[in-house]
């Protein structure tokens, strides 16, 4: 595998005030990755992997991979082919889980092949606390006895089908019992599974290399393990989280953008809760969504004169990965709106930065702010503090007047594939400077 890993000494700087737009295809979902890669653990037989983002998480991820015994080949431009035949040990690389929290997705894969784990708890962004309990009460259904401390240690003698209901829909919670259950003797039953277009995809990929999954996009799964799984060649589908960055990109800039490569089941309460910002699109084609440009963007009141609200929720509702893009956007909007994140207790602390740059936020506990619009930002120097947030802030410098920098972008690159120069094609003005 040729591809390196981001040192993260570079900062953005971005020159703002400039229309963003042009035609773009969003890479490969990250969040599908993820699952799909650790996947790859429950079979010997080769893996080919297309529209892979590559991005750090998933450099991360294969270098985990490799680490125990596997190989990882970079065909071309976003193919990896993976093979598993050689793994030899059940002991993750520390230093390596440390560095991504989708780590955590090598339980349910390696208790399918191994019967055993040791695992370092996972790193990740710092958005709030992030329960494990969920895994560890699936597998355990399963059959594996679980150890806590420094280190997770799982190990099971034969994984059996069980009757699963999940306190929370938690979405690497169901991929990992749905990884390992698939390798599991008898069926197994997911209620209140999560049902994300990543899970989806996860299942799917599962399907090709022999599994039998029932029940892809509902909250009740139904799996029937089998002896063993093949290889497959799989492509990842389009990254609806990168596509709705993109939207209140263009949005909050007043830059007219097509995007190439949706799927349109993917955006549906994305773009509903767009609307409540006054942005407008449509499709061009079935898989090509158009943001107009110079868009009024306007928050209307509802019924009985009543501020509009934007929360979140597990699959199909609004996700928690593009309430700081929506904030952005609402900054630039004519009215008032609340925002409330309701999955991650840190999620919304990145608003200090934008009040900073001259936003009308108004915290109103760690869950939910006002924000009254329009706002004229004026360019700051300021940290990413995790992806999506990360994100947020360089959308903020685009449209601010003056000069952004941006530091600590490795937290960017870790979700946006060489975002600084795909944006530069479309018309923004963001270089990454080189900390000396």
């Amino acid at each position: 595998m040729s591809a390196s890993i981001p040192d993260g000494h570079e900062k953005f700087v971005i020159s703002g005030g400039h229309p963003v737009g042009g035609e773009i295809t969003p890479r490969g979902s990250k969040n599908e990755a993820l699952p799909v890669i650790a996947a790859t653990m429950l079979t010997d037989e080769p893996v080919i992997l297309r529209n892979v983002p590559e991005i750090e998480d998933v450099l991360v991820m294969f270098k985990i991979i490799e680490a125990a015994g596997g190989s990882v080949e970079r065909l071309g431009p976003n193919v990896f082919k993976v093979v598993n035949k050689n793994i030899d040990t059940w002991r993750l690389d520390e230093g390596l889980c440390r560095q991504a929290r989708a780590s955590i997705l090598f339980m349910g894969a390696m208790l399918g092949r191994m019967k055993r784990l040791e695992l370092p708890p996972p790193g990740g962004d710092v958005i709030g606390r992030r329960r494990l309990d969920t895994h560890f009460y699936g597998v355990r259904m399963l059959g594996a006895e679980v150890t806590l401390g420094r280190t997770y240690y799982l190990k099971c003698d034969k994984l059996r089908g069980a009757d699963i209901f999940l306190d929370e829909a938690s979405v690497t919670g169901t991929e990992n019992i749905l990884m390992a259950a698939a390798r599991a003797k008898g069926t197994t039953i997911i209620r209140n599974a999560a049902c994300e277009p990543h899970v989806q995809g996860l299942a799917r990929m599962l399907n090709a290399m022999g599994a039998e999954i029932e029940g892809i996009g509902t909250n009740l799964l139904t799996i029937k393990g089998v002896k063993s799984l093949s290889g497959t060649d799989y492509k990842i589908g389009p990254d609806y989280l990168e596509i709705g960055s993109f939207i209140g990109m263009a949005a909050a800039t007043g830059g007219e953008m097509r995007i190439t490569d949706v799927r349109q089941s993917d955006l549906r309460n994305i773009l509903l809760n767009y609307r409540k910002l006054g942005i407008e699109t449509y499709y061009d084609e079935p898989d090509v969504l158009v943001v107009p440009g110079c868009q009024e963007l306007r928050i209307f009141k509802e019924m009985h004169n009543s501020i509009p609200k934007i929360d979140d929720a597990p699959w199909p509702q609004f996700p928690t990965d593009l309430m700081s893009i929506a904030i952005i956007v609402a900054t630039q909007a004519h009215g008032t709106i609340i925002f409330f994140e309701k999955m991650f207790d840190g999620r919304m602390y990145f608003v200090d930065r934008i009040i900073a740059m001259g936003a009308t936020i108004i915290p109103c506990d760690p869950h939910r702010v006002v924000v009254v619009g329009p706002n004229k930002l004026y360019g700051a120097r300021m940290e990413s503090p995790d992806i999506r947030a990360g994100m947020a802030l360089l959308i903020a410098g685009l449209c601010a007047e003056g000069e952004t920098e941006i530091y600590n972008v490795r937290q960017i690159d870790r979700g946006y594939e060489g975002v600084d120069e795909r944006l530069r094609q479309i018309g923004a003005k963001i270089e990454r400077v080189r900390l000396s």
